[in-house]
């Protein structure tokens, strides 16, 4: 599995100690020091299935500076994407991605379930 996360960021420091105590096979990356490209989000969106607006940080300071709340149902999926890819802290954090699945966010209930039943731990 590939844990993508901001070190400094709480809800991932709590993701990646839930991941090790887990057991569980991952590698880590920075999403500052390489962000996701715009190929991988693709990929995550189809992969996890979920919405190109949950890949979006939208509690982060990031975000409000650039009222993306106002912007982000005015702009195209393409133009969307182009934004996450060019700046690490405007996708929401950790993101863990799987063979078969891609998570956003951490929320210990769902990653057990979905974790445990499709990694080896």
């Amino acid at each position: 599995m590939l844990f993508i996360e901001y070190p400094k960021c709480s809800t991932c420091q709590k993701a990646r100690k839930w991941l090790e105590s887990s057991g569980a096979e991952f590698e880590k990356r920075n999403i500052v020091e390489q962000n996701p490209t715009r190929e991988e989000l693709e990929e995550w969106i189809k992969k996890g299935s979920l919405p190109l607006k949950k890949f979006f940080n939208t509690s982060g300071r990031k975000y409000k500076e650039m009222n993306l709340k106002e912007k982000l149902p005015a702009m195209s999926e393409d133009e969307q994407l182009e934004l996450l890819a060019s700046d690490g802290m405007l996708v929401k954090r950790p993101v863990l991605v799987g063979d078969d699945f891609v998570l956003t966010g951490f929320k210990e209930k769902e990653w057990l379930e979905i974790v445990h039943k499709n990694c080896t731990m």
